[in-house]
């Protein structure tokens, strides 16, 4: 089992979500982030006076697959999180850890079977 970590553009997430349904993974929790990586921010016209922002909004993903759906899954947020043909810097970036045991509560299952269908 492996955790998927991915940070995305929020305007992505109806994509990203479209392409993992198509790849029969449909668990996920979305989460609203702020960080700065390559892009380091922007400035901003406020009122006359000129500002640094930052940390950029963003869009952290927490899926947790089995190991088939792993190649599935990150493929499928590479294609549908990348902005045009060869992406920009800003798209985000995806990781990948392992996923020690996982537990249904409802049902008291664990490992693989709690996670997927």
């Amino acid at each position: 089992m492996k955790l998927i970590v991915a940070i995305i553009r929020a305007e992505k997430l109806e994509a990203v979500q479209a392409a993992l349904n198509e790849r029969d993974v449909y668990l996920m929790t979305v989460s609203d982030v702020r960080g700065c990586g390559r892009q380091r921010g922007y400035t901003e016209l406020y009122r006359g006076t000129e500002y640094q922002v930052r940390l950029l909004p963003k869009l952290k993903l927490e899926i947790a697959v089995n190991d088939a759906f792993v190649e599935a899954t990150v493929e499928a947020i590479v294609h549908s999180a990348r902005t045009a043909e060869t992406g920009q810097i800003g798209d985000g970036k995806i990781f990948i850890l392992p996923l020690e045991d996982c537990i249904r509560i409802r049902t008291g299952e664990r490992g693989g079977e709690a996670i997927g269908p």
